[in-house]
């Protein structure tokens, strides 16, 4: 863990540089001024600043936003930057985080997504806070991929989550379980310099009395992979059915299932309950104690990698980068 001396600040958009306009606060130009102005006198590590395009709420972030990230990161380290800090909005931190996390597998350096709940200049606001905090942390030296940076506090963003939509701590890391070995190493169509194409991701959150008809609708819209988050330790309707029916029809289109839990606590655990012992029979895979959002953003980082469906499916389950607890 080497310190960063030369780094590359990525701003997205998001809340940090939103300034009032006629229909409320949006994201603007002009953050770098800002932010080397309130840091002149801060210690931190040299860096450069890169204005993402378009700017955006990060309510409005797309899987093809990551792509274009993926670009962004890969060309700093290749101009010689031995870290990246990327500034994003905190409603989708956590989905960006994690889906870069394996966008960017076998990266040689650190990158952290910080942002603020307050925008920069009003009163009481986080921003500054989290951004010197983000380039001491780099200053002082984290591990090579990504991080998650806010308060003060350093988090793996495939085991983490925005859990609350107030005040200035709204990251926390969930005790997620899989007990699940890390790969020895990444298969060469996830190395970060791979392009990804576009994949198609659907989530579906399982509640009492869904029927077939809804995750027919789901599948039938083309998705190539669903994240199942089932109740407890991985259950679901076992006794009705067409639900069955429906998972088993999704198998044999090649859609990879992918099952998650519910709870914020643990993880899945198909064979302990019949109810998810009958899922399983049904080609459904364990996602072991993924969040939602490691989820979602590994499936779009293998499918988008080209790889064909048997190795979607086995890597699904392997532990890449802490993701399945």
């Amino acid at each position: 863990m080497s310190a960063s001396n030369n780094v590359m600040v990525l701003y997205t958009g998001g809340t940090i540089g939103m300034q009032a306009s006629a229909n409320g606060l949006a994201p603007a130009s002009g953050f770098e001024a800002r932010m080397r102005e309130q840091l002149a006198v801060q210690p931190s590590p040299a860096w450069r600043f890169r204005e993402m395009a378009p700017l955006i709420d990060s309510a409005n972030m797309t899987p093809g936003y990551w792509q274009r990230l993926r670009t962004a990161v890969v060309e700093a380290v290749d101009d010689g930057c031995d870290a990246v800090l990327i500034l994003h909005g905190t409603d989708t931190l956590a989905y960006s985080a994690a889906a870069m996390s394996f966008q960017l597998l076998g990266l040689p350096v650190p990158v952290v997504f910080t942002g603020s709940m307050l925008p920069a200049g009003v009163p009481d606001s986080d921003a500054w806070e989290n951004v010197s905090g983000a380039l001491q942390a780099l200053g002082a030296g984290l591990s090579a991929g990504v991080h998650l940076h806010f308060h003060g506090e350093t988090m793996a963003p495939t085991a983490c989550a925005k859990v609350r939509s107030f005040g200035r701590n709204p990251f926390a890391a969930l005790n997620r379980q899989g007990g699940v070995a890390r790969a020895e190493s990444i298969p060469a169509a996830l190395d970060y310099r791979q392009p990804k194409t576009l994949a198609s991701v659907g989530v579906l959150p399982l509640v009492p009395g869904i029927g077939a008809a809804q995750l027919d609708a789901l599948i039938g819209s083309g998705i190539q992979a669903l994240v199942l988050e089932c109740f407890g330790s991985g259950t679901g309707p076992s006794d009705n059915p067409e639900f069955l029916a429906s998972l088993e029809r999704a198998q044999a289109q090649g859609v990879v299932v992918v099952a998650i839990t519910q709870c914020h606590e643990g993880g899945v655990a198909l064979d302990v309950y019949e109810a998810g012992s009958r899922l399983r029979g049904v080609g459904v895979l364990s996602g072991g104690g993924m969040t939602r959002e490691a989820a979602f953003g590994k499936l779009n980082a293998l499918l988008g990698a080209g790889l064909d469906s048997d190795d979607v499916r086995r890597l699904a389950q392997t532990n890449l980068c802490g993701e399945l607890g």
